[in-house]
């Protein structure tokens, strides 16, 4: 019988550039009118991101945000848990970063460390990662049922592709911190992981709180497609922007001000920029 893979039965075209910045804009505009509409309704949104390493989970989180008011969306991506923490219930550090009422909440890894990273790599006991199974479904209807609008992603990429993007990390000095021991130990548990998942997926799969998987083969098409899914499925509505009216400026230089010499002012170095491209026009010469 063939090994099941999470490369897609047809891997599709690269996204044309124009057509994915086009549409990228547009849908980023639809997000802001959701931001506005979740303020003003006092509704509550949560995102979990999961997926594979380097599946392209924290670029579609910034493109998500890009272009929303921080101060009533926030992206949660908790580190392990501390000594007080872990004397907890598991889902309690979680519970703590739930929105309030006008607030969009994305957790970048979410309580599903458990079902993850902690039960491929034993940092879960086997009792403790059934407990979760079992808690974790109650626990998501619990916030559904109290009006959150819960929405769950879930990023596939090839194995072939993810090897890719962590050499691209390797060779990218502004990137490499995103290549942790726990990537470089997930290229050898490639099955252990796709276990988990499977099982993950068996157990908390359901009606009121599905997942949904995101091809994301090429990033661009992944962000598109997952920006798009979350604007269809939240049922919300487009207000009319308030635009307010500027004033004319009046009253200008009707006081006196400190010389600017007084102050210190960050070194420009923008122009010596400017003078190496004068320089490098005159070599070419």
């Amino acid at each position: 019988m063939a090994k099941k893979s999470d490369a897609p039965a047809h891997r599709p075209a690269k996204l044309d550039k124009h057509a994915y910045e086009k549409e990228l804009k547009k849908l980023q505009a639809q997000l802001v009118d959701l931001q506005q509409w979740v303020v003003n309704n006092g509704e509550r949104v949560v995102i979990v991101m999961e997926g594979r390493d380097a599946a392209g989970k924290g670029s579609a989180i910034s493109r998500i945000t890009q272009y929303l008011n921080p101060r009533s969306c926030r992206v949660e991506a908790l580190p392990k848990p501390n000594e007080q923490e872990k004397g907890q219930w598991y889902f309690q550090r979680y519970i703590e970063r739930l929105p309030s009422a006008g607030e969009i909440v994305i957790f970048d890894r979410s309580w599903y460390n458990r079902a993850g990273v902690e039960r491929v790599m034993g940092f879960c006991t086997t009792k403790e990662y059934r407990r979760f199974l079992a808690q974790a479904p109650i626990f998501e209807r619990l916030l559904v049922e109290d009006g959150i609008h819960l929405r769950k992603y879930w990023f596939s990429v090839s194995p072939e592709e993810q090897l890719r993007r962590f050499h691209s990390r390797v060779d990218d000095p502004l990137r490499r911190w995103k290549l942790s021991p726990m990537d470089v130990e997930s290229i050898n548990r490639w099955d252990d992981y796709s276990k988990a998942k499977d099982e993950m997926f068996v157990h908390t799969d359901t009606v009121l709180a599905p997942w949904y998987t995101v091809e994301s083969e090429d990033k661009k098409r992944s962000r598109i497609n997952v920006i798009k899914h979350i604007l269809d499925s939240i049922p919300y509505e487009s207000s009319e922007p308030l635009i307010p009216e500027l004033p004319e400026r009046t009253q200008q230089g009707s006081i006196e001000r400190p010389p600017r010499q007084e102050f210190r002012y960050v070194p420009d170095y923008a122009a010596t920029l400017e003078k190496r491209k004068h320089q490098g026009k005159g070599k070419k010469r």
